[in-house]
């Protein structure tokens, strides 16, 4: 059942409504037979960048296995946690489906090596943030529409999309920076769309870190969050195999953090009673939120992670080489923009003023764009004589 088959009746008083959605940037006819939000999750969907998704990385580079976790499954991921949590509460949940396929669309290839390479590169130019990235790729680098720019979706999934942003960049982003520099929240869509992001990321990289080889199911046993659900199938299912246990502690680590946060939620709202969106926006702090006791099993397990996985050694040898490709590709194009395909050269060649700062925003679009195999073909051509150009 979708939101149409509900009704605007069946969600709370303080959802996103399409009613009172404050719009797009260009104006347009309303859709037929679907809503604005579900317009909204379907121009993602079909848009370049999503597609690009499937061969970006969340932690391992894309050749190095094929099941280990991509941007594209991860965004879907979210998106099935997020939407979950919408229904429970009786949020709408394309709008909580579109912010969710739609927050890594400016993700650098190699992950989170990726845009911290790309950050530094930028620093003298304003600085990169993959948050501001997919913004600007749905308000801007997206060509698909012959009447404007980008995807033109509602500020309300513009709004998900930014989750965070300073102030000096607040300034010039319109009305969407607007809750930045009033200090408001974004709507509780969005809020879930945030935590569901946690929530999948933290979990499933606890199951391609056991499939990799780099972290054990008995060294996860000093995790609370881990070795309840872990006892609990052990006591249940005794000598399941290994890849079956995993999946069902997995499962239920998923599902013991998505309720408490659907429970605690709930009780936040009774307690505030928002009769609206703006007063959810104008709320002191976000109202969607796990117990402190979760929220506390779920930061350790993140913290697991970081020092077991994403400081591995193995992990660590492909950053650096990731952060070497970035680099190197970067430091090539802002030397001579011709190396780039004609319509990134063409941008950064565009006007005078801010000639500097305007190539490098186009170099880091264009390799922001790129998906891993695509980059390391990329730096292969440049880099090495005896590759195909």
């Amino acid at each position: 059942m979708n939101d149409v088959d509900r009704g605007p009746d069946s969600l709370a008083p303080f959802a996103a409504h399409d009613a009172s959605s404050r719009g797009r940037r260009y104006p347009e006819p309303p859709p037929e037979f679907r809503t604005e939000f579900q317009r909204d999750r379907d121009r993602i969907i079909h848009s370049n960048a999503f597609r690009r998704l499937a061969y970006k990385t969340q932690v391992f580079v894309n050749h190095e296995g094929d099941l280990y976790r991509t941007r594209v499954t991860h965004s879907i991921e979210v998106a099935q946690i997020a939407r979950s949590i919408a229904r429970a509460l009786r949020l709408n949940e394309a709008l909580v489906e579109a912010i969710s396929l739609a927050h890594d669309l400016g993700h650098t290839p190699f992950g989170h090596a990726g845009q911290d390479a790309l950050n530094a590169c930028m620093r003298e130019y304003g600085g990169f943030e993959h948050n501001l990235q997919s913004l600007r790729v749905v308000d801007q680098l997206e060509e698909r529409y012959a009447e404007f720019p980008g995807l033109n979706l509602t500020f309300e999934c513009r709004e998900g999309i930014l989750k965070h942003c300073s102030v000096r960049n607040a300034r010039e982003l319109g009305d969407v920076g607007e809750r930045f520099l009033k200090r408001h929240q974004p709507s509780l869509e969005a809020q879930i769309a945030n935590l569901a992001d946690e929530i999948a990321y933290n979990n499933h990289d606890v199951d391609d870190g056991l499939r990799a080889g780099l972290i054990d199911v008995n060294g996860l046993r000093d995790v609370r969050l881990f070795r309840r659900q872990l006892d609990k199938v052990t006591s249940q299912y005794p000598g399941l195999g290994e890849r079956r246990l995993v999946h069902e502690v997995t499962r239920r680590m998923i599902n013991y953090v998505v309720v408490d946060l659907i429970r605690t939620t709930q009780a936040r709202l009774e307690q505030a009673a928002p009769r609206s969106i703006d007063d959810v926006r104008q709320h002191g702090k976000p109202l969607v939120g796990m117990s402190d006791e979760v929220r506390a099993e779920h930061l350790e397990l993140k913290a697991f992670l970081n020092e077991h996985v994403y400081r591995h050694y193995r992990v660590l040898r492909m950053t650096t080489k990731a952060r070497r490709v970035i680099t190197q590709l970067f430091e090539a194009f802002m030397n001579d923009v011709h190396l780039m395909p004609p319509e990134h050269r063409n941008t950064a060649r565009d006007g005078e003023a801010n000639s500097d700062t305007r190539r490098a925003r186009a170099v880091a679009d264009y390799i922001a764009g790129m998906t891993d195999r695509y980059a390391i073909l990329e730096h292969r051509r440049i880099f090495d004589a005896g590759e195909r150009v």
